[in-house]
């Protein structure tokens, strides 16, 4: 599908769903809340949909309320999507990303739109928008909303959601997917109205004492591997001690990072039935590679994510073992 046709499309369009990922993060809100909103300021007939609850950390974002949770309506998320004309998947490349809701998109018969960073994307779509090298996918939702000259429709909430996906899938600009065009793009963002100091402060700055208290536990019992990876694990018992909930855990893994002797770090928290882990690491180190291989997952090459159905103690084990041979390897291979 040509990039005109799509325009057209969303013009005339009736109903448009924007879908992503589960356990949505700032880049999944922040790029479908951008994308939303200036959608709707065109033609409003766009409507949000999550497979799962997000961090109240975003509650802040323009609309967001707006937003309909599969887990708690499963019968009008179908609905939904089955009867819309075009439907957005952003932030993930492969329907098994988004769990039952991928059936359903896989189902829908009209034009489907994915715009995505991540590697390895599955031939699903339409119209692909996939760029590995993009900090986010946000960034690429302001690029799509460039080309197709939308971007006069950017409301001061619309840019800060993107600045929003951009800052918290960057690491607040540090990682290195952070580019030229990453600034040029933030600056164009504050010029249509994103307060990019309050954004900071709405997602960095409003933690509850026991997400502190979870975050100390978490750095008091940190282990370290070979001298190079940081470990952090997270029981079940811990999490209902203070009462966790969703958001509370986000970013903790890139404490270990700032060992200088820390090469890679990853977090284990204990979840019912499988253990959730992230994986961060410097430089060279793939951990998308790793979390490919050994625990079912992947992402990019810097920040990825796995998972397990080992016990926590098992797991672990494992990831002690697998963390060592891929060392070795790959100091090997270089």
């Amino acid at each position: 599908m040509e990039l005109n046709e799509l325009k057209q499309a969303i013009l005339s369009a009736k109903s448009i769903s924007i879908v992503t990922h589960k356990n949505p993060d700032g880049d999944a809100i922040g790029s479908s809340y951008g994308l939303a909103n200036v959608l709707n300021a065109i033609n409003p007939c766009a409507t949000v949909i999550v497979p799962n609850e997000f961090p109240k950390f975003l509650n802040w974002i323009e609309n967001v309320e707006q937003t309909v949770v599969w887990e708690n309506e499963g019968e009008l998320v179908e609905n939904k999507i089955l009867s819309s004309d075009i439907v957005f998947c952003l932030d993930f490349n492969a329907l098994h990303r988004i769990d039952q809701v991928g059936e359903i998109v896989g189902r829908h018969q009209g034009i489907k739109v994915m715009i995505d960073h991540h590697l390895s994307p599955e031939d699903f779509a339409d119209y692909c928008l996939s760029e590995t090298t993009a900090s986010s996918t946000a960034e690429l939702v302001f690029e799509f909303l460039s080309e197709l000259q939308f971007t006069e429709k950017l409301t001061p909430g619309a840019a800060e959601a993107l600045y929003c996906g951009i800052m918290t899938d960057t690491g607040s600009f540090k990682f290195p997917s952070t580019s030229k065009r990453t600034h040029e793009i933030v600056a164009e963002l504050i010029k249509f109205g994103a307060n990019n100091g309050k954004v900071h402060s709405l997602v960095y700055d409003s933690n509850s004492i026991n997400r502190l208290k979870i975050l100390g536990h978490c750095l008091d019992k940190m282990e370290v591997v070979q001298g190079k990876v940081s470990l952090f694990t997270l029981p079940k018992a811990i999490q209902e001690e203070f009462s966790l909930i969703k958001g509370d855990t986000e970013g903790i893994v890139n404490y270990g990072l700032s060992v200088k002797e820390i090469q890679a770090s990853a977090f284990m928290r204990e979840d019912d039935g499988i253990i959730k882990i992230s994986f961060r690491s410097k430089g060279e180190l793939d951990m998308n590679l790793f979390a490919r291989k050994y625990f079912n997952g992947g992402g990019h090459r810097n920040a990825a994510g796995g998972m397990s159905t080992l016990t926590l103690d098992e797991a672990k084990a494992y990831f002690i073992e697998s963390i060592s041979t891929y060392l070795m390897n790959s100091v090997t291979t270089e």
